[in-house]
């Protein structure tokens, strides 16, 4: 469980995250949304320790990620290509994730073939170093690195961002089926409200930093709701 108490970031007047309760439970598939400067990334970036609350606390399983990094072990993520090695070529970076992970070279390359479909053959066996590849194959990469070590915890943050029509449904597709076989529980930031509400079992809605609504998504049960709400702005 990732469970949140009083947390609140703040730069200059802008509120980033004002946040009093908020837990996110074992196997959910949790959707971000909110129109820019909602707080969403802020989210994020407090629960993956790069940035520091002014007040309040975030644990992933019991673990406050600023006074350990056991959280690591369980936690893959990828929120821009600055997570990214770049001067490696796709197979260099997953084989260096294998090493620092205590993953084997053959373990890997196995792990790998469950995500060809979404690589699409523009990503696997290419000569390209990682900073020469497209935005979209840029984020396949990124999206694949933070799930290939199994992790129970995934935390993406815009992961539609730069791909085409088929690589987005390929995506939710893994997602799915993902948390189908592992039960792992997911976070996914997106401006895409329509694939949002597809794959996520609970939607919750931020603006300037709050928590406006906190919504389960039974069959897309929310997509009223969330669409007058955007439909208003």
């Amino acid at each position: 469980m990732i469970s949140i108490s009083n947390l609140k970031k703040q730069f200059g007047e802008t509120i980033a995250c004002d946040i009093p309760s908020l837990a996110i439970n074992d196997g959910d598939i949790l959707g971000l949304v909110g129109n820019n400067g909602a707080g969403k990334t802020t989210l994020f970036r407090i629960m993956l320790d790069l940035l520091k609350p002014d007040n309040g606390q975030l644990t992933i399983n019991g673990i406050n990620p600023a006074e350990s990094e056991d959280w690591k072990l369980t936690t893959g993520a990828y929120l821009d290509d600055g997570f990214l090695i770049d001067y490696l070529t796709p197979d260099e970076y997953f084989a260096f994730l294998g090493k620092i992970s205590g993953i084997s070279q053959q373990e890997m390359l196995s792990r790998l073939t469950y995500f060809e479909k979404f690589a699409g053959g523009e990503v696997f066996g290419q000569k390209k170093l990682i900073r020469n590849l497209s935005a979209g194959n840029k984020q396949k990469v990124g999206i694949i690195s933070a799930m290939v070590s199994h992790p129970q915890v995934v935390i993406l943050d815009e992961p539609f961002n730069f791909l085409d029509p088929s690589s987005q449904n390929h995506l939710k597709s893994l997602i799915t089926d993902y948390h189908a076989e592992t039960g792992a529980t997911i976070l996914i930031s997106s401006h895409n409200l329509q694939h949002t509400i597809d794959i996520s079992t609970r939607i919750t809605l931020l603006e300037s930093g709050r928590i406006l609504k906190d919504l389960p998504n039974d069959s897309g049960s929310c997509k009223e709701e969330l669409t007058n709400y955007f439909d208003e702005k």
